[in-house]
């Protein structure tokens, strides 16, 4: 491909995300690698290394999207590509041996507490969860001293939906004292705002869906590492269970990364601007977003991260009198009340989007109790700024009137 590691590696993010994973440079090539629509390969030999072979082993879409992740990352080898978020959580925890320790964030993605909480009440593995933001208390679940140590770390930082920042250099250090593998999610960061390689992980993962395609017209996950031997087992676990990425998807994550540095910047500076104005507002009970220095995981996530993200979450305040009728609300309904009302910011889960998204996170069954049931979670798009603050201003005061 177009990129060698040395070459990456003095190179901007915001300039791998472009040039990364492009054909050779050679007279009548394509400026952009084409999509392979192929399930079988031509050969005649046994197979060996770099050996196609068959669609469910290799396809030559994958490679420029799997090229350009690692190199964003940070990685000495290219990252792999599933068939979704869950997909690459799901090979990702395959490294955690028959009965081991996982230690994962009580409060983290859905689907992988899901997942993780299945496995356990199947006898698959043990399971220990933890408020990864509370260093001392993950340190204990890592090798309590009357029980066994963890095999696995999984670390999310900000963590989905509470915002949590963990503190990922002495976690990472702690862990593999233990003997433990650490997976760290960095789909709310993007490696343009954190590369968890750097501070310690061993593999990192993405759900590819969100900020990496950017377009909420893919579904595709990643997982990326510098350890030969962990990919070769995360390799072997995408071949044999299948969780392989569409060609056409994988070209369509490609595309949407090129402009992957302006969507978040643009995203990042407006989620700054409009959890300052919401820190203040009267219907807004409380906020988190390590971008205010009254967060706190602010002082932490500066020291770890190169921005704060996209993603802030508010929890609506009660309301008494509704258009002075006497009904009150709890901060669940005027949550869900405000949200009715917007009229540019789109009611709808995921995040990552061009678009701006919101929901009332409780409104899925599977989100953890903790979670409070008036949280709002929003993920900024590219949209003026104004624009989105006039809309949620307009929601807010009509929940008064």
């Amino acid at each position: 491909m177009s990129l060698s590691e040395q070459q990456a590696a003095s190179l901007s993010a915001e300039t791998v995300v472009v040039a990364a994973g492009r054909p050779p440079r050679e007279r009548d090539e394509p400026v952009n690698p084409p999509l392979v629509l192929s399930s079988t390969y031509f050969g005649t030999g046994p197979l060996g290394d770099g050996d196609r072979g068959y669609g469910r082993y290799s396809n030559p879409t994958w490679d420029p999207f799997e090229e350009a992740l690692g190199q964003l990352e940070g990685a000495e080898l290219p990252g792999l590509l599933y068939a979704s978020g869950l997909a690459a959580v799901s090979s990702a925890l395959s490294l955690v041996p028959a009965g081991g320790v996982l230690v994962m964030p009580s409060h983290s993605y859905a689907g992988s507490l899901v997942m993780a909480t299945e496995l356990a009440a199947k006898g698959f593995l043990e399971l220990r969860t933890v408020d990864i933001a509370d260093t001392d208390a993950v340190l204990a679940q890592l090798a309590p001293a009357d029980g066994r140590p963890a095999s696995m770390l999984w670390l999310e930082s900000p963590t989905n939906p509470m915002l949590g920042v963990a503190d990922i250099r002495a976690l990472t250090a702690a862990a593999h004292q233990a003997g433990a593998v650490v997976v760290t999610d960095n789909t709310f960061s993007t490696p343009l705002v954190q590369q968890p390689l750097t501070l310690g992980s061993d593999v990192v993962l993405h759900s590819v869906t969100k900020y990496l395609s950017g377009h909420s017209d893919v579904v595709l996950g990643a997982l990326v590492t510098s350890d030969a031997g962990l990919r070769a087992s995360l390799l072997h676990h995408r071949t044999i269970h299948g969780g392989i990425a569409g060609p056409f998807e994988a070209w369509l994550a490609l595309r949407g990364l090129r402009t992957l540095a302006l969507r978040v910047e643009r995203s990042q500076a407006s989620a700054a601007v409009l959890a300052e104005r919401l820190s203040t507002h009267p219907r807004v009970g409380s906020i988190r977003f390590p971008g205010l220095a009254s967060d706190p995981g602010h002082e932490r996530a500066k020291s770890q991260m190169k921005g704060f993200g996209s993603v802030l979450c508010i929890e609506m305040a009660p309301v008494a009198g509704v258009s002075g009728s006497g009904e009150s609300l709890s901060g669940a309904d005027a949550a869900d009340r405000m949200i009715r009302a917007l009229k540019l910011w789109l009611p709808a889960t995921s995040l990552g989007g061009v678009e701006s998204l919101i929901e009332r996170r409780r409104r899925h069954a599977a989100e953890p109790a903790s979670v409070p049931d008036n949280l709002v979670r929003l993920s900024v798009g590219i949209e003026n700024v104004e624009d989105l603050w006039a809309d949620l201003e307009q929601a807010l005061a009509g929940l008064g009137r």
